[in-house]
């Protein structure tokens, strides 16, 4: 049985998510189809563009990312803080990058005169507009229902496109936020369509290292420890030439399936996450599958259990076995 999006998102453990979301249809969302010799590999500019635009519009910065044939990946990480502390001009600009609004919403953002009662209207819609701005699900929803518009419309077709909701992951560590970037930045390679980072075209890991020198970052992911410019912005507690080593190291072992190539490459980085060969394997080949609805150490996971009022976990254990310090 399906559970609602509360049971399953709790800002008060983590703001950082990940998810997946696959299409329905038997065509490919991207990529060559055999079966029609059609390619829709132009799409998956499509899906990458507007992540990166709703990175810059929502008060959601995006970890990592990786566009496939037939599904997507992202990290999120809400920054509700930040959305409570827009002004009201601020929020309303935002939503009208995306959405027309109202008329009154449209008169205040043009600067003409509202009456008294007119203005209390705009703020208790702004106010709408600020619950949804760092809201999981409305990311998504902007996300697949543009694509959606876009791809039936080349298809001259109307119907479903993606399945009928999206999956996520609660992750509640440091430890699970990295291993899961990892994991999604080395989906093509794990899928045979790329053999290294530089080939691996849209994901978060090859926008970032295609950054000229005097790009600092890009617009709508979330910067690196050593790429943050300013003490107020949130970053990924990693460097980026670590992580970049650790998806190197990890490259070597879903070449090999040997956990030995790992302490042949020297992966110093799996000592800085505290976790062994084995269990790193698992989690680059099989973190999607291997691991429910929350991810991180097993008190984490508890507070989670409780805070969203399950009545159990699931694969407590073999979470546990990994990410358990």
């Amino acid at each position: 049985m399906a559970r609602s999006r509360k049971s399953l998102i709790s800002l008060t453990d983590t703001p950082y998510y990940h998810c997946i979301s696959r299409c329905v249809r038997r065509s490919f969302l991207c990529g060559y189809d055999r079966n029609t010799q059609v390619s829709y590999e132009h799409r998956k500019s499509w899906v990458e563009e507007r992540l990166l635009f709703l990175g810059q519009v929502f008060a959601i910065d995006i970890c990592a990312y990786a566009v496939m044939s037939n599904h997507v990946h992202v990290v999120l990480c809400v920054n509700k803080e930040s959305a409570l502390s827009w002004p009201l001009k601020t929020v309303l600009s935002q939503w009208h990058k995306m959405h027309k609004g109202t008329l009154l919403t449209q008169k205040y953002l043009k600067g003409e005169l509202v009456s008294e009662s007119e203005l209390k209207t705009i703020k208790s819609t702004a106010e709408v507009y600020r619950k949804r701005l760092y809201d999981i699900s409305w990311f998504m929803r902007n996300l697949n229902e543009y694509i959606a518009r876009k791809a039936n419309e080349e298809d001259e077709c109307t119907g479903r496109f993606w399945g009928g909701r999206f999956r996520s992951q609660a992750l509640l560590t440091e430890k699970a936020l990295i291993s899961c970037m990892a994991y999604v930045d080395l989906n093509p390679i794990r899928a045979k369509v790329a053999k290294g980072l530089g080939d691996s075209l849209y994901t978060s890991i090859n926008r970032r290292l295609s950054k000229t020198p005097h790009t600092k970052r890009t617009k709508g992911l979330m910067s690196f420890r050593d790429n943050i410019q300013s003490k107020q912005r949130r970053g990924i507690n990693f460097t980026l030439k670590a992580y970049c080593a650790l998806l190197r190291s990890s490259i070597e072992v879903l070449d090999t399936k040997e956990s030995q190539s790992v302490a042949d490459a020297k992966a110093i980085e799996l000592k800085l996450l505290n976790i062994n060969k084995e269990q790193w394997l698992q989690v680059i080949s099989n973190f999607e599958s291997a691991f429910s609805f929350a991810v991180g150490d097993t008190k984490s996971m508890l507070m989670f259990k409780q805070h969203t009022s399950r009545k159990r976990i699931a694969k407590l254990k073999t979470t546990a076995l990994c990410f358990n310090s």
